[in-house]
C-alpha cells in the first residue's frame, strides 16, 4: 500500500491498464510529451511510447470523435478533455454518437470510452475554468458518470470505468487533485500522502461503477454528496456538532439509490449537497427519489445546499462556493423542525 495523491493515483490507474491490455490508448491536448495540464499523464508516453500515448490538435469535439471511432473498432481510449468547461464543442459527438450507438446499431458496435474532464472550482479559475457540467451528462441516456472524492476510488473507479462496455464520463474534482479539501481555503493545505484516504493498493483492483460509500456514518441526517463536497460536509458536521451521515455517491449515473434509500429511513433527514448550479441540478434529481421511495420516513423537508444560479465569479469564488457554514446552516435548519 503507497500515498498517493490523487494525481498519481489516475495516473498509476491508466499505467495499470495501459500495461494489462494492448487495446488501452490514452489521448489529448498535452497529455504525451508534457504530461497533461495537471500532470496526470506524466511518463506515461516515455514508458509506452507515442502509439499508446499522444498528442493532438485542440479540437475537443476531434479530440471525442477520434476516440468514438476507435472505441467502435475494438479499442479502448481513454481521452483528456483539459477542462470539463472545453468540453461543450465535444457535447454533441458525447450525447449523440456516444452515448447511442448502442442503441443505434441494435448492439452490434459499443463504444468502451473514457472521457476524463477535471472539474469545479476552488482554484481561482474562473467562469472558464471552474464549471461543474455533470448534471449535463446525468440528463442522458446511455452514459455513466462518476465523480471520485479519494485517491483509492480514483483509481479503482478509473480501472473500472476503462473496462466498462460503455462510454463513461469521469469528472476529476481538481481541488482534490493534491488533498483534501473542507472549504476553508486560508487554512493550511494538506496533502493525500500525509491523509489516510491517500492510501491505494500498488497493482490492479477496480471499484465498481454504481455504488456509493459512507464516508461517514451517523444517526441524525443523511448529507448525500459527492467530490470535493464530501470533505466540506465533514467539517461543517463536525462544527455543527450534529451526528450526520455523509454519503460519497462516487457514481452519479447510475445512482445508489438503495444505499441512499437505506440511509435516509434510517436517519428521517436529508440534506444535498453539491457544488453546481442549482436549478436543474443533480441535488433536484436526488430529493425526487428521496421523496418517492422515503415519504413516509421523513421528519423534515429535504434540504438543498448548491453553487448559485451564476457564472463562476474570479473575484468571488468563496462566496459562491457552498462551504462549511451554509452547510452548517442546512444542517441546524433540518434539525429545528
Amino acid at each position: 500500500m503507497a500515498n498517493m495523491t490523487m494525481i498519481e493515483a489516475l495516473r498509476d490507474a491508466m499505467d495499470v491498464m495501459l500495461s494489462r491490455d494492448p487495446k488501452v490508448v490514452i489521448f489529448g491536448e498535452d497529455v504525451g510529451y508534457f504530461g497533461g495540464v495537471f500532470r496526470c499523464t506524466a511518463g506515461l508516453q516515455t514508458k509506452f511510447g507515442e502509439e499508446r500515448v499522444f498528442d493532438t490538435p485542440i479540437n475537443e469535439s476531434a479530440i471525442v470523435g477520434l476516440g468514438i471511432g476507435m472505441a467502435t473498432q475494438g479499442m479502448k481510449p481513454c481521452v483528456e478533455i483539459q477542462f470539463a468547461d472545453y468540453m461543450y464543442p465535444a457535447y454533441d459527438q458525447i450525447t449523440q454518437e456516444a452515448a447511442r450507438i448502442r442503441h443505434r446499431s441494435n448492439e452490434e458496435f459499443s463504444c468502451p470510452m473514457v472521457i476524463r474532464m477535471p472539474t469545479g472550482g476552488g482554484i481561482f479559475g474562473g467562469q472558464t475554468h471552474s464549471q461543474s457540467p455533470e448534471a449535463l451528462f446525468t440528463h442522458v441516456a446511455g452514459l455513466k458518470v462518476v465523480q471520485p472524492a479519494t485517491p483509492y476510488d480514483a483509481k479503482g473507479l478509473l480501472i473500472a470505468s476503462i473496462e466498462d462496455p460503455d462510454p463513461v464520463i469521469f469528472l476529476e474534482p481538481k481541488r482534490l487533485y493534491n488533498g483534501p479539501f473542507n472549504g476553508d481555503h486560508k487554512a493550511p493545505s494538506q496533502n493525500w500522502k500525509n491523509h489516510p484516504l491517500g492510501q491505494v493498493p500498488e497493482g490492479y483492483y477496480s471499484v465498481p461503477l454504481g455504488k456509493a460509500r459512507i464516508h461517514r456514518e451517523g444517526e441524525a441526517v443523511t448529507i448525500i454528496t459527492y467530490g470535493t463536497m464530501v470533505f466540506v460536509a465533514e467539517a461543517a458536521v463536525e462544527k455543527a456538532g450534529i451526528d450526520a451521515e455523509i454519503i460519497d455517491l462516487r457514481s452519479l449515473l447510475p445512482l445508489d439509490l438503495a444505499a441512499i434509500e437505506e440511509s435516509v429511513r434510517k436517519t428521517g433527514r436529508c440534506i444535498v449537497l453539491h457544488e453546481a448550479t442549482k436549478t436543474s441540478g443533480l441535488a433536484g434529481e436526488i430529493i425526487a427519489c428521496v421523496q418517492e421511495a422515503c415519504f413516509y420516513h421523513l421528519e423534515a423537508p429535504i434540504q438543498r445546499v448548491t453553487g448559485w444560479d451564476a457564472p463562476y465569479p474570479h473575484a468571488l469564488e468563496w462566496d459562491y462556493f457552498p462551504g462549511q457554514d451554509r452547510v452548517r446552516r442546512a444542517l441546524q435548519a433540518v434539525m429545528e423542525v
